[in-house]
């Protein structure tokens, strides 16, 4: 009797004119590639996105999460003021030209970092909410673990080179993604195209804002060690890419290659419906309920990133141990539905009762054990 009762049941399905992924892909010759479909979590292309890296300036992204943060913590306003130390004045690379032992407002830094890549502007920020660049660095690092960047180490907070600062790839795309999920209200100045500070006007360095449609940011970087690069993200009819692109050789190679890369992921890539929330799968038999079966339904519209060269039919399959024992809930995981394309992507999903199946009587429990060991109905 308990083996019957721990039975697993696999039914097999096939979902179509559903595809799998094909061997869809593209040369770029950066360095470092991810390509990301942020509305699925699909990887479209990875080449190198574990390798440290430096990251230069793109790191700034992860300098930004902690300013915002503490900016939605009501830590700091975008109104308050910071002090221009000896240090950040005396920074060099990219600047904003803030003047030594001047008050800068937060937002005027913010922007002096996010559009004109103002290592000044970082220094800035950074000591003013943690008392040293140091010691912003480590509250840099703790935030990176928070998030899950697995693969990054920061030393400063303007990712000037040394050894030691280090990020990759894949943490670049998942940090750029968490800041727009985290905190829509201020990457809003990632879109913007320019910023005069002293008198001086500067041009966002990010190529993709001038002219790509539905482009949204991020940040690009550049030292001699990590070549050209850029984080990015573009919106279009629903779908949000995400990625990073690092180590070109040149300004003009990071403009053409980004550009690139987002349009073969609108290009080659749909987005597909596959199930609805509520959609019943399959019907499970009950053990020892008022009913003797009950459909096991989704709680999520399911939805996958699929190329449009696809050959193979994805596959589905349903897995739930049979039957199941009454008293049964709707709120209660019942299986699960696993789907598998044929490049061996596979996702996962919980499945529920649809309804609430009260447990029988003792004796009629026990009347149905003695029928089912007799007839196995």
């Amino acid at each position: 009797m308990r083996h019957l009762l721990i039975a697993l049941t696999f039914i097999s399905l096939t979902l179509l004119p559903l595809h799998a992924m094909a061997e869809t892909t593209i040369d770029i010759p950066a360095r470092e590639v991810l390509l990301l479909d942020a509305s699925t979590d699909t990887i479209l292309l990875d080449k190198n996105a574990d390798q440290p890296m430096p990251p230069a300036s793109m790191s700034k992204l992860m300098t930004a999460y902690v300013v915002f943060d503490s900016l939605k913590q009501g830590k700091i306003k975008l109104s308050d003021t910071f002090k221009v130390s000896q240090k950040a004045w005396a920074m060099q690379g990219s600047k904003m030209f803030v003047d030594i032992d001047t008050m800068v407002s937060v937002e005027d830094l913010l922007r002096g970092m996010i559009i004109q890549s103002g290592n000044d502007a970082c220094i800035v920020l950074a000591e003013g909410i943690s008392g040293s660049e140091e010691s912003f660095a480590q509250l840099m690092n703790s935030y990176a673990k928070q998030i899950g960047l697995k693969g990054s180490y920061f030393i400063n907070s303007t990712g000037w080179p040394h050894p030691e600062h280090r990020m990759t790839a894949r943490d670049l795309t998942h940090l750029a993604m968490r800041l727009m999920h985290d905190f829509p209200e201020y990457t809003h100045y990632y879109k913007e195209l320019d910023f005069t500070y002293h008198g001086i006007k500067q041009g966002n360095r990010n190529p993709l804002l001038y002219g790509f449609p539905g482009a949204e940011g991020l940040k690009t970087g550049h030292t001699d060690e990590a070549g050209y690069g850029l984080v990015m993200s573009a919106s279009r009819d629903g779908r949000r890419l995400v990625g990073m692109i690092g180590g070109l050789s040149s300004m003009q190679a990071r403009a053409d290659e980004s550009r690139r890369l987002l349009e073969w992921g609108y290009r080659e890539f749909r987005l597909q419906n596959v199930a609805k929330a509520g959609a019943a799968v399959t019907d499970a038999q009950v053990w020892g309920g008022k009913a003797e079966q009950v459909p096991l339904v989704l709680k999520q519209d399911i939805k996958l990133t699929l190329p449009n060269s696809a050959r193979s039919a994805v596959t589905a399959q349903v897995k739930y141990t049979s039957p199941l024992r009454a008293p049964i809930t709707p709120d209660s995981v019942a299986g699960e539905l696993v789907i598998k394309t044929s490049t061996g992507q596979q996702y996962n999903y919980p499945l529920y009762p649809a309804a609430a199946v009260e447990a029988r009587g003792f004796f009629s429990r026990a009347w149905r054990g003695l029928s089912y060991l007799l007839t196995g109905q």
